[in-house]
């Protein structure tokens, strides 16, 4: 946090008139400081669209200005001087704490401000490695690094900022507005993600096409899925009648014709505030190969959720559901979506995990430079989130087309053909270890593919299964017989 320039610009406050409320949650100032008309003075020239973005914004209400969220101290990493006071680019979410204390500490505690993390994962060999090179070439990466993954990866995830010399900021890392950015002051997250500058609009963070800037594409489609479902139909049909632009958004309250991304997972309700941990509602992380619940998961990064139980956070959410549905029809829903989940996990992601375990023996190492490599991490991280994702959202396109069906067909057409061939050649192998590989990898997929989950592959399905299948054909062929 710039400490220095609080120390400041509590002064400043003191001598402009400042007055705050019995929350102490927000500063308000009567008028704006003399510093920030001094920006202003020329920034209303020379950028009049950050200008005016910020005139419709609820800080120029307030009398918050530029030097308020710019000011930085002297000797912090990024300060420089600037029309002789010192100021820093970026305002990271310990600035914006000095007014938003409790959205920042939610924001915090959740897995969007860790979003960073993500650097030197699976995801990044691909973006780095298989993908990139080392071709970009900037002050703070003389050794290069991938464009790929500086202008893919980093921009939806965020990236640690490097500071060069003067408070200048490296071409590789800025500008960046990734969620779980790593910021020089050392917080994490970037609140312009969703409140884009200057204008930190509520309404515009609460439009589905917001989160679309990340959560769309083959591993995690959230923003078509939702287009699809009854809910996105609705909000396309009725978004002029939501009062989005509403201070308080109360579902069921202020609008009821459709629900946004924000609605169902961070704002208000008539029994649950508005929260920025985006978590608290989620009962599955369906994120891994095989989903785990989400204590699970902020378990793993440190994160206070740990001791929220899933339990708790689909009670929050079901909360959001019956403002609009009733009881039944919000607990059936999640009958349908644990069975689903349910369904992926058993036929096929504990299975194919266990297969792609045995087969690393057969494969060489460097990930991604096998065949196996990509089909498997494409069923489980593509099709099976699709899968997953679709039923968590009710879009039954993304949940069979795009889900189930291609997580079948590449299994069976793609995943098992290629374990038989690192079998085959494992056996003839003169490598005794690699002989034994494979005739561990073969009996472990004669067992899956002769379980009732997949025996129909090999022609074994069980005779009454058989004779049901053959009476509803019938019955479909005498129904739409011409």
């Amino acid at each position: 946090m710039k400490l220095k320039a609080i120390a400041s610009f509590a002064c400043l406050a003191a001598a402009a008139g400042v007055t705050r409320p019995a929350s102490a949650q927000t500063w308000a100032l009567t008028e704006p400081s003399a510093k920030s008309k001094a920006c202003m003075a020329c920034h209303k020239k020379e950028d009049p669209s950050i200008y005016q973005q910020w005139g419709s914004s609820k800080h120029y209400r307030a009398n918050i200005g530029c030097y308020e969220c710019h000011a930085a101290g002297a000797g912090e990493p990024d300060a420089f001087k600037h029309e002789g006071e010192f100021i820093a680019t970026i305002v990271s979410p310990k600035d914006c704490a000095r007014c938003h204390a409790k959205q920042t500490q939610e924001f915090n505690e959740s897995h969007h401000s860790k979003g960073g993390r993500i650097l030197g994962s699976l995801d990044n060999v691909l973006a780095e490695v298989v993908e990139g090179n080392r071709g970009m070439i900037t002050p703070a990466f003389q050794n290069g690094v991938s464009s790929a993954a500086v202008s893919g990866c980093w921009q939806c995830h965020g990236t640690q900022i490097k500071v060069l010399s003067g408070g200048k900021l490296d071409p590789a890392t800025w500008p960046n507005t990734g969620i779980g950015r790593i910021n020089p002051d050392g917080s994490e997250g970037s609140c312009s993600a969703c409140h884009v500058r200057h204008a930190f609009s509520a309404e515009q963070a609460r439009n589905p096409d917001n989160c679309g800037k990340c959560h769309m594409g083959p591993d995690h489609p959230q923003k078509e899925i939702y287009y699809e479902s009854k809910h996105g139909v609705a909000f396309r049909a009725h978004k002029e009648r939501l009062n989005m632009d509403s201070p308080k958004w109360v579902v069921g309250e202020d609008y009821y014709h459709a629900p946004t991304c924000a609605t169902c997972h961070m704002s208000a309700t008539r029994t649950q505030a508005v929260s920025h941990d985006v978590g608290m509602r989620i009962s599955w992380n369906n994120r891994p190969a095989i989903s785990i619940r989400p204590e699970v998961s902020d378990q793993k990064m440190g994160l206070p959720g740990a001791k929220v139980d899933w339990k708790t956070r689909r009670g929050n959410m079901k909360s959001v559901c019956v403002a609009c549905h009733e009881q039944q029809w919000v607990d059936n829903f999640y009958v349908q979506y644990d069975s689903l989940v349910a369904l992926y996990h058993e036929k096929f992601a504990k299975p194919g995990l266990e297969l792609y375990g045995l087969a690393q023996k057969l494969i060489t190492p460097p990930s991604f430079s096998n065949k196996i490599d990509f089909v498997w991490f494409e069923i489980w991280h593509h099709e099976g989130r699709r899968a997953r994702h679709g039923v968590s959202m009710m879009g039954p396109d993304y949940t069979h087309w795009h889900g189930t069906y291609e997580v079948a067909r590449n299994f069976y057409t793609e995943y098992v053909p290629e374990l038989k061939h690192l079998v085959g050649e494992g056996k003839q192998s003169k490598d005794a270890a690699k002989a034994a590989a494979a005739g561990a990898l073969e009996a472990k997929l004669n067992e899956v593919l002769n379980s009732p989950n997949h025996q129909w592959f090999l022609n074994k399905m069980d005779p009454s299964e058989q004779e049901m299948r053959k009476k509803r054909m019938q019955e479909f062929q005498k129904r739409y017989a011409k």
